[in-house]
């Protein structure tokens, strides 16, 4: 059960939730706390400490300090200590998901899905870390024109200093160890600021950290008000890298943060275009998947569909069908379709909807909303002048455009501010991959729908969608820096010459 057993050091006789830093969890200073409101009964579940800005700054100096020993560490013993929270994290899975269902309303399954998910990313994590920072670079001067054999080059790869890593509620444990693992194994401290919705199980995630033994200071866990604290985290001159997985937070982000590395994942919408020759059950049941699972919040979920005015009776009647199978209720039934995380998501989620309602968009199902929790919904004659053709709805609402041809599909997909992720639906492997070309977007999925993973492959954004790339290896790199070393000979000195 959340906050027992292993885990009742993390919260005080009040049901307040602690921060972390020194390796202890501590009640802040303030003597405030922020409520985490359940979605499902729109209700107080939770409540975490509110941080003051000087208990940021002690965190922070002594994440510099932490730092400087563990990058000392040797590369083994690092990933070591990675296995065992791996090991823990899995071990407690049945606590975390609890958490992950009353905070952002994740269905049960999915719930522990996404605790295990994250155990096995911290074990790869740890495998290739140890794989790629445990080899340089070797250069010779001569190869560039005009030099001879005299200097010798090595190069390493040698951690930033402190990573703040900042991940979404959608998946509050998933995307905070895709970024807490990489900079722990690169010879980083980190400090992690939780999302309101999902902190509480952030929290927990950490104390299997804590349990694993890792070092005082190294890792730390801050919550509070983004009005307090969010701007005097990320425009900390103590903070020398931002992880950052969110929505316009971000693009507000990087204006601020000044000459560090930034690896930001803003959202997208992200277009299906379907080919008159498509196969349609297989695109029907991957528009179903990517458009509805975890109630269409995700950043990775199909936006948009973009298909050819000739087959989009028959495609639209087969997703129909498919859409009124899905069960909706709360997160405790496994539900497919579960209340969104607050009011004012569902509340913007319902102006989409009515705009396109006044502009005459058809719609497949009758709407209906009981507070948070909104019925699975498909627009069909969905036209450009309408918001839910650009804007990202982040729940189960789901526009059709029909187009009269592919490069009407990819135009659309292009004119988008944001370029995160697309697919295409085509039995011709030939015209798939023009079109993926011509898209503008991170990742094109052929004849699936979008998806974050699995966590190694290569995860990126373009336009307003992000910076940076994701995915194991690309976030181990990218949180570290070159450093070279040259050795200057006397005389030129040639291998066997």
């Amino acid at each position: 059960m959340a906050g027992s057993g292993v885990f009742s050091d993390i919260v005080d006789g009040d049901d307040v939730y602690k921060l972390y830093a020194d390796a202890e969890w501590k009640k802040s200073s303030s003597g405030k706390s922020v409520p985490i409101i359940n979605p499902t009964t729109r209700k107080t579940q939770f409540k975490v400490q509110a941080c003051t800005q000087e208990e940021v700054n002690k965190i922070i100096e002594t994440a510099k300090t932490a730092q400087k020993s563990w990058a000392k560490t040797p590369l083994w013993k690092r990933a070591e200590l990675l296995h065992k929270a791996a090991a823990i994290l899995k071990e407690h899975k049945a606590p975390i998901a609890e958490c992950l269902v009353k905070e952002i309303a994740k269905p049960a399954k999915d719930a522990v899905t996404e605790v295990v998910r994250s155990g096995d990313l911290v074990s790869y994590c740890a495998e290739e870390g140890v794989r790629i920072l445990g080899e340089g670079k070797f250069l010779v001067s001569d190869s560039f024109p005009g030099n001879e054999r005299t200097k010798y080059c090595l190069t390493s790869k040698i951690p930033l200093g402190v990573v703040l890593a900042i991940p979404p509620f959608n998946y509050p444990v998933n995307l905070a160890v895709s970024k807490i693992a990489p900079a722990l194994i690169a010879g980083n401290s980190l400090v992690l600021k939780p999302p309101t919705q999902g902190a509480v199980a952030a929290i927990h995630m950490i104390h299997c950290f804590h349990l694993a033994g890792f070092p005082k200071g190294l890792i730390s866990c801050v919550t509070g008000k983004g009005s307090e604290i969010g701007d005097f985290l990320t425009m900390h001159p103590g903070v020398n890298c931002i992880s950052f997985t969110g929505g316009d937070t971000g693009i507000a982000i990087s204006k601020k943060a000044g000459m560090i590395p930034l690896q930001m994942e803003l959202g997208g919408k992200d277009a299906c275009i379907i080919l008159e020759d498509a196969d349609l059950d297989l695109a029907a049941a991957n528009i179903v998947k990517g458009g509805f699972s975890y109630s269409g919040q995700r950043c990775t979920a199909v936006k948009v569909v973009l298909v050819m005015e000739s087959v989009a009776d028959i495609l639209v009647e087969k997703v129909k069908s498919k859409v009124s199978k899905l069960t909706v209720g709360p997160p405790e039934d496994d539900c497919d379709i579960t209340p969104v995380v607050t009011e004012s998501s569902a509340n913007f989620i319902e102006g989409l909807i009515m705009d396109a309602k006044q502009k005459g968009a058809t719609f497949c199902q009758e709407y209906r909303r009981e507070g948070n929790l909104i019925w699975p919904l498909l627009l069909d004659n969905v036209r450009p002048d309408m918001r839910i053709a650009w804007e990202e709805p982040f729940g189960p609402v789901l526009p059709v455009i029909r187009i009269n041809s592919v490069e009407e599909g990819i135009h659309h997909c292009n004119a988008s501010n944001f370029g995160l992720q697309g697919c295409v639906f085509t039995r011709d492997i030939n015209k798939a991959m023009l079109i993926s070309d011509a898209m503008e977007t991170g990742t094109v999925q052929i004849n699936s729908a979008p998806a974050r993973g699995p966590d190694h492959f290569p995860f990126q954004g373009i336009k307003d969608s992000g910076i940076g790339s994701q995915g194991i290896t690309n976030s181990i790199n990218m949180m570290t820096k070159v450093k070279t070393t040259v050795i200057n000979l006397p005389t030129p000195s040639y291998t066997m010459g």
